[in-house]
């Protein structure tokens, strides 16, 4: 078939893989006696500190363990509050929960502003209030001049949630940078990958002091673990080549799924709110050389995804207006059926279903009794995840591919 590739086009598998990559993970794979130790940690550390300008960086396994340090760092627990968007992951309110603290949801702007409504942010602050979790969602930057603002009136702590950017400035200052602490992620479709892993910075002494310390209680996660996310370009790499060759590349990756060899992005136990043994973990060796070799070429993936989300709107004649001054993540736009779409993409060889649709928690299927989410609670949030559909913007989308899920989504006028 012309045109036809054994490759999918996708959102979200293993996206920033390059060959380059694949390479580093396997000559790490070969060397165990630098997984847990070595000089890359403070390496990594260091980069993070001078790219963003600010006196204290500390890596970890995860997003996750990130927000759990900086969550016991601000002395947050029992009885206290913390605000948090609705349109999340499952990854931002189970940390809370599992510091003892609950989260409190606030509604979203709108379809062109999928960030933290400030009038619906204020009317939730209690007595009880400790701090807000500013996400920026898919690259979006939040209203934080505003938040800020409100924080200061009511004694709040400011958290960054910056899982989806990397890079991108607000008045001339980095974005990471604004609140009293801030933590990354660089899992599988982030900004950067290494599969697993996190950082946090501050330019709080007080707080940098308790979250060194919480990083040296955490410990290395086990060999094994770390051995699974080495695994993980490898086996991708080959998997995706091969995906649709008679079905062995998806074959492959389920395969070492089944048997343990590759980790999921979100287990089935953190659906349900409860916490997998291996958060919290500060970062092994072996991910910060990964990730060390991402970061690296963290502006040229932002320039590729202004080029991208510059061609979506020109194809589609349409624009977000708060994307000009940043990079997206993926680029969202709002459609009546999108699971039809999804599925109609299936036959295509185009994969979109990222895990960012269907509920106002991320991904589809989790237990929103368990995150203390009341239906009815955020309203736009609830409405625009059931129509969102979301589309690739990586290092591995050109604009022929980007063209080719256009032309597939068809989208009406």
């Amino acid at each position: 078939m012309k045109g036809f590739s054994f490759s999918p086009i996708s959102v979200s598998l293993s996206p920033n893989v390059q060959k380059d990559d694949v390479f580093l993970a396997y000559k790490t794979a070969l060397n165990p006696g630098t997984w847990k130790t070595g000089g890359k940690i403070k390496e990594l550390e260091d980069g993070f500190k001078n790219y963003f300008g600010v006196k204290y960086a500390f890596s970890f396994n995860s997003g996750r363990s990130s927000l759990m340090s900086i969550i016991q760092a601000m002395e947050i627990g029992f009885g206290d509050e913390i605000l948090v968007q609705a349109y999340t992951c499952n990854a931002v309110p189970n940390p809370i929960i599992w510091s003892g603290a609950k989260p409190v949801y606030v509604d979203i702007n709108g379809e062109e502003d999928l960030t933290i409504s400030v009038d619906d942010l204020e009317k939730k602050i209690t007595k009880k209030s400790k701090a807000i979790i500013v996400q920026h969602t898919f690259g979006f930057i939040a209203d934080i001049d505003k938040i800020l603002s409100l924080a200061k009136k009511h004694n709040l702590k400011i958290i960054e949630d910056c899982a989806h950017i990397l890079g991108a400035e607000y008045l001339g200052k980095k974005v990471g940078t604004f609140g009293d602490a801030s933590f990354f992620s660089f899992g599988r479709d982030k900004a950067i990958s290494s599969v697993f892993g996190g950082m946090v910075l501050t330019n709080n002494a007080d707080f940098a002091e308790k979250i060194s310390e919480f990083q040296k209680k955490c410990g290395q996660p086990s060999n094994l673990w770390i051995f699974r996310q080495l695994l993980h370009p490898i086996v991708y790499s080959f998997g995706l080549a091969t995906y649709n060759f008679f079905g062995l590349g998806k074959f492959v990756i389920l395969f070492f799924q089944t048997i343990g060899l590759l980790s999921k992005a979100v287990t089935k136990k953190e659906k349900q709110g409860e916490k997998p043994e291996y958060f919290p973990f500060a970062m092994p060796n072996a991910l910060a050389v990964l990730t060390i070799n991402q970061f690296k070429k963290i502006d040229r993936f932002n320039r590729h995804r202004r080029e991208i989300t510059d061609f979506y709107e020109r194809l589609l004649n349409k624009s977000h207006q708060k994307s000009k001054n940043t990079f997206l993540l993926k680029y969202p736009i709002i459609v009546k059926n999108p699971k039809t779409i999804i599925e109609k993409a299936k036959i295509k060889n185009i994969i979109l279903n990222d895990g960012w649709s269907g509920s106002p928690i991320m991904p589809s299927g989790t237990d929103l009794a368990k995150m203390n989410y009341n239906i009815g609670g955020c309203p736009r949030a609830e409405r625009l995840s059931e129509i969102i559909l979301n589309l690739p913007t990586h290092i591995n989308i050109s604009e022929d591919k980007a063209g080719k899920i256009v032309k597939c989504i068809q989208l009406k006028k």
